[in-house]
Formats: structure tokens, sequence, C-alpha cells
């Protein structure tokens, strides 16, 4: 019995060992979902970011036509990334509304300009307000909506070219 408590330090240690380990090579998911999946969007209107471009409101997500709502900024880099896969998806007949976070029109606007308009509108979102009511946490972040209003898919950062299929049927079969 003395002889099998002299190695219980030792198996406690290999113990705490395995499980960092463990902790090391298989990273926690730091995504966070927004709550709001499955249920209607909340009311808001977003004035327009953008001469020329009109703004979101809760209204346009209600007409019966499913939509891709993206949450993105003109200082994020991955929203760069993504912006040809919009024009994708835009091509596809994918109606996309922006929601343009903690920016200015003038760099919006650049932006844009620079990486190509593929939105319907563009929302000028400044204090982030809608983007933490949707429960977004970050940009890049898109969000399929039913004809109805209701949030179908949260996609939580860049779409990239393999997810444009996917997400350009989610859109399609949201109805």
């Amino acid at each position: 019995m003395r002889k099998a408590l002299i190695w219980l330090p030792f198996v406690a240690f290999v113990g705490v060992l395995a499980v960092v380990a463990i902790g090391l090579f298989r990273p926690a998911d730091r995504d966070v979902r927004s709550a709001l999946v499955g249920h209607e969007l909340p009311e808001f209107a977003l004035p327009a970011m953008v001469e020329g471009v009109p703004g979101v409101d809760k209204a346009r997500f209600t007409q019966g036509t499913p939509r891709l709502l993206n949450v993105f900024a003109s200082w994020c880099i991955p929203c760069i990334a993504e912006s040809p896969q919009l024009m994708r998806l835009k091509a596809m007949g994918v109606p996309i509304e922006g929601v343009a976070v903690r920016d200015t029109p003038e760099n919006t606007g650049i932006f844009l300009r620079r990486y190509g308009n593929p939105f319907v509108g563009v929302g000028d979102d400044r204090d982030g307000r809608l983007q933490l009511a949707i429960g977004s946490s970050g940009v890049p972040e898109s969000y399929v909506i039913d004809g109805k209003g209701r949030i179908v898919l949260q996609h939580i950062g860049d779409i990239r070219a393999e997810d444009v299929e996917t997400i350009a049927a989610a859109v399609r079969g949201a109805r």
C-alpha cells in the first residue's frame, strides 16, 4: 500500500500534464454565436451610410424575399478578403444588405469603390447598436434572413470561396 502511495504524486502530475496538452492541441471554439438564430430580427432603421445607396431597415427583410445581411467595416482586413465572394453572391442573384459598423461615410464610400459594392442598401451603424442587437461580435459576419425577417443562419468571419454555394443555397432555401 505504501509503495502505491509513493506513485500518487507522479500519476497526478501526468494527469495534469495530459489535460494541459489536450487544451494546447485542441483549442476551444472562440466563436460567439448569436442567440437570435431562429428568431426574428429586432426592429431597426439605419440611415444610409453612402450617398446614392439607401439605408437598411427591418421592413426590407419582411417583404417575402430572403436576403443576406452582411456586417462589415472599411477598416476590416477580412472584409477586403470577403469582397470577391460577396460580388459573386450578388452575381448569383442573392440580395445583400450591408451594415457598416464603427465607420464613416467617407471611408465606407472609398471601400465600396475600391472593392466593389454588392449591397442593395448600406446602413450606418456607427455606434454598433444593431450589431450588438443581432448578436454579432465582430466583422465580417453575415446572416441569412428569410422572407419574414427571421434569422436562419449565422456565418461568422469572412465568406470564403468554398462558402459561397452553401450560403447561396441557404438564401434560396430560406423562403
